[in-house]
């Protein structure tokens, strides 16, 4: 669901990349909203960011959803796609985290974010590519390199 609650299929995403990132207002990588933002506004015609809210890591998004959407735009003028706030780390795990830490359904990663603004890259085709630690900016060479 995105953060309206309405339900979204991964299908409309088809054809373009797509990085999914678990974001938090009081992180200290809250920051990357901006360079999230960037990224989406230079490249929006091969790449799609997803932005899950999460309170798993540090207590760091205890928000609702409408405060978190208000957060996004008044803040940093997000115009990317915000998800409905989900879990990571508590049951039930979002379903996209679900599939993203699941070998047997993704290819090859079991690996879960360890904190706030952790990166995953998803190719045209719906394939997993990358892991990218909360410490790689959305905008950095090895990531927009990829694109």
């Amino acid at each position: 669901k995105n953060i309206a609650g309405e339900i979204i299929s991964m299908k409309k995403y088809k054809g373009k990349k797509i990085l999914i990132v678990n974001v938090a207002s009081k992180c200290g990588y809250t920051s990357q909203y901006s360079d999230l933002q960037e990224l989406y506004s230079d490249y929006s015609d091969k790449i799609e960011v997803l932005a899950i809210p999460c309170n798993d890591f540090g207590r760091q998004e205890p928000g609702t959803n409408s405060e978190i959407d208000e957060f996004c735009k008044t803040n940093f003028g997000v115009t990317f796609s915000v998800m409905a706030k989900g879990n990571i780390k508590q049951s039930p795990k979002h379903v996209l985290y679900e599939w993203l830490s699941d070998p047997s359904k993704n290819g090859w990663n079991s690996e879960l974010p360890s904190w706030n603004f952790s990166k995953y890259l998803i190719d045209e085709k719906g394939n997993l590519l990358e892991f990218f630690p909360s410490n790689i900016s959305p905008t950095s060479d090895i990531i927009v390199s990829k694109l």
